[in-house]
């Protein structure tokens, strides 16, 4: 298998991918909220945690440089990195770095990284775990950002409403009202978070996510 194989079993997967070459293991075959089709592809995948998880990475001479203790999901749902761990004994002054999906490939029920030796790795900028109250300040950014788009836009979309024939107009106007009605409860549920204690941020953030994912459909959906 090569690397191009492998990063996209990786990706299109999601949480899943093939690093060796015997049969696929049952991933499981619990059903929630996802189509048919989803689930066989789900049961027929491979476990991150049996196949990836702890493997051992070497280098093209067959040199162990680091082992695999993370993957990390980028915001877009896509497998980005593996946090590989070089050095240290059971853990301690292990050096955790972040290596690009795309720079390992398989060879034989292997993970290669090419050119990599653990000195280079220890030498590599150590990766640290946001915090949680770094992690709430980007999503409240986040949020921010776009709901600051979606206000803009429904200013222009007044604008343009206020300047246009009659058919042009309603569907303008249309446009913008169901976009400031999303905006409205978008805004509502990042208060409801903001006005709760900082550390409990996570109990709203699913009412967030969701009333942001209606507002961001809504904005891209309103032309103008």
């Amino acid at each position: 298998m090569n690397s191009r194989l492998l990063i996209a079993t990786l990706v299109t997967m999601g949480v899943s991918g093939a690093v060796s070459t015997a049969s696929a293991q049952v991933a499981g075959s619990t059903t929630v909220g996802i189509t048919l089709v989803e689930a066989t592809r789900l049961t027929l995948g491979w476990s991150v945690k049996k196949s990836i998880l702890g493997k051992w990475v070497y280098n093209e001479v067959g040199e162990k440089v680091g082992k695999v203790e993370d993957m990390i999901i980028a915001p877009d749902k896509n497998v980005s990195y593996l946090i590989i761990g070089a050095g240290g004994f059971l853990g301690i002054d292990r050096h955790d770095v972040a290596i690009p999906v795309a720079a390992l490939r398989d060879k034989g029920g292997r993970l290669i990284l090419s050119g990599a030796t653990k000195d280079i790795v220890k030498a590599m900028p150590r990766f640290e775990y946001a915090s949680d109250t770094t992690q709430r300040g980007q999503f409240v950014a986040n949020a921010e950002e776009d709901m600051a788009k979606a206000k803009t836009r429904v200013a222009d979309l007044k604008k343009k409403a206020a300047a246009a024939n009659t058919d042009v107009k309603a569907k303008l106007d249309k446009q913008a009202e169901g976009l400031d009605a999303d905006l409205k409860a978008a805004q509502d549920k990042l208060a409801e978070m903001n006005r709760a204690a900082a550390r409990r941020w996570r109990d709203f953030e699913g009412d967030v996510n969701e009333a942001m994912a209606r507002l961001r459909k809504s904005l891209e959906s309103s032309s103008g």
